[in-house]
């Protein structure tokens, strides 16, 4: 396999934004080739987190809040004793949220509850045989740890991606952490507490990062502080919600111990576009995207180079005038960050595919068709006026996604992620009887015996 690159891209900051191009025409790849090909953020970037991820969950475990209040001092710069925030502050945040802000969070709470409650999964109770019934119950968990992120933006919009599918599932016990903020008296981000409030939430903790993970998936025993102080964190059952690579990497090493909803790390967008496609559009959605993180992926799929070099062209434009403009040049001159030129729209649906992104836009003539193709992404948004941004906000869906290919396997955030679907049997004498023939010649086939005997000794 062989692929050809333009010049590497310049340094963050400069007053020019290449994207690295990567050639597939003409080749016929295999899955593995293309999953190779495509843009990925270093491996060795990921092998560092998992070392210092390791460390840091360790610490919480072993020292409990003595190591929450080392650690928020360390990568927070705040002083704290105990993360839990008090309910005045909660109150305060809402009472002080601005009106017009307080109307969107309302209003992307509503069409997020409609579409969690809608989406929620019906109870199964059928009838294999007379007198035999099967069933599936969808029963919630009892205690889910919700993560919201902090870093270089607020995001309000994830308190509602968490907390929404939780209490349309029916969870009773929700806890949430957010990073501490040393300009809001080490709490979290105000207009997160407000969204919070605005929910209901009122166990609300003031934890960032790995650490975050780690208390929430092995809990934290009282008076563990320094000065023996330090009420009960309560482990939880499921830790869902988005962050950076650290945040990632956490949920991935505490899976087994408590379930999560996907890696949902450093964002990216995929956009699979012909040459109809608005190049205002696409560098503006790719811009979209970088602006979150330095590690943001912002990839353009495309069998026109005409329309690669107009994005380009637009990047060029309209990066000089975005307010990050140092960030998003920084993710789009990374290794993850990139245009793949392909033969046809047949070969850019293997691409996305193989690519399997958090967030695909697909914008062409016939995006319903091709995006009914796609079989391995987060969110699929189709054509030019469903961009992502309505997703990570109002749209009704979920922003919560899989990234960094776990798309292929894992879903987004969503309502059944909080249940589990409880398998009920309910059988008769007469309907055992029909079937205990089967029973016991399986059970000698398997060379277990006394499953048999279990059944036959009830008619004995």
């Amino acid at each position: 396999m062989s692929t050809l690159e333009s010049p590497t891209p310049l340094p963050a900051g400069n007053a020019r934004t290449v994207l690295r191009r990567t050639d597939l025409r003409g080749l016929t790849l295999s899955l593995a080739e293309l999953k190779s090909a495509v843009p990925r953020t270093a491996a060795a970037t990921v092998t560092t987190a998992e070392a210092a991820v390791e460390l840091i969950i360790g610490q919480v475990r072993e020292n409990g809040h003595a190591a929450l209040a080392q650690l928020a001092q360390k990568f927070d710069g705040v002083s704290q004793e105990h993360p839990r925030v008090p309910a005045a502050a909660l109150a305060h945040a809402l009472a002080t949220l601005d009106p017009q802000l307080r109307a969107a969070l309302e209003e992307s709470i509503a069409r997020a509850t409609a579409f969690a409650q809608a989406s929620k999964p019906a109870n199964v109770d059928f009838p294999v045989a007379n007198g035999a019934v099967v069933s599936a119950h969808w029963i919630p968990v009892r205690r889910v740890g919700l993560y919201v992120p902090g870093g270089l933006a607020a995001y309000p919009s994830s308190v509602i991606m968490n907390v929404v599918p939780a209490l349309a599932a029916g969870v009773s016990s929700v806890a949430l952490a957010s990073p501490p903020q040393q300009d809001n008296g080490g709490l979290p981000e105000s207009t997160v507490l407000a969204a919070a409030a605005l929910l209901g939430i009122e166990e609300v903790y003031a934890m960032g990062g790995a650490q975050a993970i780690a208390a929430f998936a092995y809990g934290v025993a009282a008076g563990s502080s320094v000065n023996g102080a330090g009420e009960e964190i309560e482990a939880v059952d499921v830790v869902t919600g988005p962050g950076n690579i650290f945040v990632a990497t956490a949920k991935r090493l505490v899976k087994g111990v408590v379930g999560i909803d996907s890696e949902a790390g450093a964002t990216e967008i995929a956009v699979l576009a012909d040459d109809g496609a608005n190049p205002i559009f696409v560098a503006a959605d790719l811009i979209s995207q970088a602006e979150h993180d330095p590690n943001a992926a912002s990839v353009l799929v495309t069998d026109s180079p005409g329309l690669a070099d107009a994005v380009e062209a637009e990047l060029l434009r309209q990066v000089a005038l975005t307010t990050h403009r140092e960030r998003v040049e920084a993710a789009l001159a990374g290794p993850q960050s990139g245009i793949v030129l392909v033969d046809d729209m047949a070969q850019g649906v293997e691409v996305c595919n193989a690519y399997a992104a958090e967030h695909l836009e697909v914008v062409t003539r016939n995006a319903e068709q091709l995006a009914s193709r796609i079989t391995s992404a987060g969110a699929i948004f189709v054509g030019d006026y469903s961009p992502v941004s309505l997703g990570d906000y109002c749209a009704g869906s979920n922003h919560v996604l899989p990234t960094s290919g776990t798309a292929a396997f894992s879903s987004g955030l969503n309502v059944t992620t909080f249940l589990r679907a409880v398998q009920l049997i309910n059988y008769s004498k007469d309907a055992l009887q029909e079937v205990a023939d089967h029973v016991v010649n399986l059970s000698r086939a398997e060379g277990l015996p006394a499953h048999g005997d279990a059944v036959a000794v009830r008619f004995a």
